[in-house]
C-alpha cells in the first residue's frame, strides 16, 4: 500500500474542498424563497398603486366635469368615469355604474343602475366611501350637522382580486385589494 492511498484522519480535518458547495446548498433555498416572498409583497404593493392611480384619475375626471354631476348627465359621467376605472362609481345619490368580468385586457361588462333624479340635489354624506349614508337632500352650500358643507359628491371604488404565492400575510383582506376616493364637485 502506498504513501499516498493512506487517508489520514488529522488531513481529513483540515480539508476544505467543497466546503462553499454545502454552503450554497444551505443558503440557496433560504435566498429563492426570501426572493420569491419580494416578489408576491412587490406584486400586491403594485397592484394597490395601480388602483390608487385609477381612482386618482377617475376623481380629477369627475372634478373635471363637475357640471355634468346631474340628473341629464349624471349616467354618462358615470359611465365615462367606470371606463377609466373599470369598478364602482355612484354619482350624487343618483346614477350607479358597475363594472365586472373584466380582465386586464378585455373591459367588463357596465351595469348601470339608480336612479337620475337625485343627483340634481345636494347631500351631507356620512360614513365611509364604500358605505356611505346619503341621507336627505339639503340646500346646496348649507351646514352639515357632521361639519363641513351639503355639496354634490362622486364616489368611485375599484377592487382586484389578488391571489398571493404564500398565504396572504394579514395584508390582503379576503384576497382583494381596494382604494376608494370621494370628490365634492360643488
Amino acid at each position: 500500500m502506498s504513501r499516498a492511498a493512506i487517508v489520514r484522519p488529522r488531513s481529513l480535518l483540515a480539508d476544505d474542498r467543497g466546503i462553499a458547495a454545502i454552503e450554497f446548498a444551505i443558503i440557496a433555498p433560504l435566498f429563492c424563497l426570501l426572493f420569491v416572498a419580494a416578489i408576491d409583497i412587490g406584486s400586491a404593493v403594485y397592484t394597490r398603486f395601480k388602483l390608487d392611480a385609477a381612482v386618482s384619475a377617475g376623481a380629477n375626471y369627475a372634478l373635471i366635469n363637475a357640471a355634468n354631476v346631474s340628473s341629464t348627465n349624471g349616467a354618462t359621467l358615470g359611465s365615462n368615469i367606470a371606463a377609466i376605472v373599470e369598478n364602482s362609481i355612484v354619482v350624487n345619490n343618483g346614477p350607479t355604474v358597475t363594472v365586472s368580468g373584466g380582465t386586464s385586457t378585455t373591459p367588463g361588462t357596465q351595469t348601470t343602475g339608480g336612479t337620475n333624479a337625485p343627483a340634481d340635489s345636494c347631500y351631507c354624506p356620512t360614513g365611509t366611501t364604500t358605505s356611505f349614508t346619503w341621507g336627505a337632500a339639503q340646500t346646496c352650500g348649507s351646514a352639515c350637522s357632521g361639519g363641513g358643507r351639503a355639496g354634490k359628491f362622486v364616489t368611485v371604488v375599484a377592487t382586484r382580486t389578488y391571489n398571493p404565492i404564500f398565504s396572504n400575510y394579514g395584508l390582503i383582506a379576503n384576497d382583494t385589494i381596494t382604494a376608494s376616493a370621494t370628490v365634492e364637485t360643488q
